[in-house]
């Protein structure tokens, strides 16, 4: 494990040694585990090292994989032909967001974290950078955070800028102003 992600793992862990609250507002059951676009793949590859100290803290695990959501909901439609051949016609969305395809995804979301969360589960909500362009993560947040009854905690391939609450996904222009907890890989 490389050592920033042992790091965010130990900011996690740390985190979780706090006894939960009762009665937070849901963006205040939010966590951004923050990390470098660059450590993608090693943070994908220690998912499980979240899930053991989550479990350790007397928690449940319950992590949900959004990179392959586009893909999947796009070979649904009736069109995607139509699609490929003129990709502009996806383009003009309020904000270049895709509303169909993200009304779709924060359902899914939120049916699977009903059936499947407690007030004890960590929902962790990993691939979140394969909605760049598609859709924005605060949009995402902002649709499934009050069906999580536990804490929502977002794997976040970008920055956190703390002077202002600002978080950029990947390394877009502009970010977005949010108030959840950020978790960092300090030294």
């Amino acid at each position: 494990m490389s050592s920033k992600v042992s790091k965010l793992v130990a900011t996690y862990r740390q985190h979780l040694t706090v006894p939960w609250q009762a009665g937070l507002a849901a963006v205040q059951r939010v966590i951004f585990a923050v990390y470098d676009k660059s450590d993608e793949l090693r943070l994908r590859a220690n998912t499980e090292e979240f899930a053991l100290v989550t479990q350790q803290a007397g928690k449940r695990w319950l992590l949900i994989d959004v990179t392959d959501a586009f893909p999947e909901w796009m070979s649904a439609q009736e069109y995607r032909d139509a699609y490929f051949e003129c990709p502009e016609d996806l383009a003009g969305y309020p904000g270049g967001e895709l509303t169909e395809f993200i009304a779709n995804l924060v359902a899914q979301l939120k049916t699977r974290i009903l059936a499947e969360a407690t007030p004890e589960t960590v929902v962790a909500l990993l691939g979140v950078g394969a909605l760049f362009g598609l859709a924005r993560v605060s949009t995402i947040v902002e649709g499934i955070k009050d069906a999580v009854p536990g804490r929502l905690l977002v794997f976040f391939p970008g920055e956190h800028h703390p002077e202002n609450h600002t978080y950029r996904l990947l390394d877009a222009r502009d970010g977005w102003n949010y108030l959840a907890v950020p978790l960092l890989a300090t030294d």
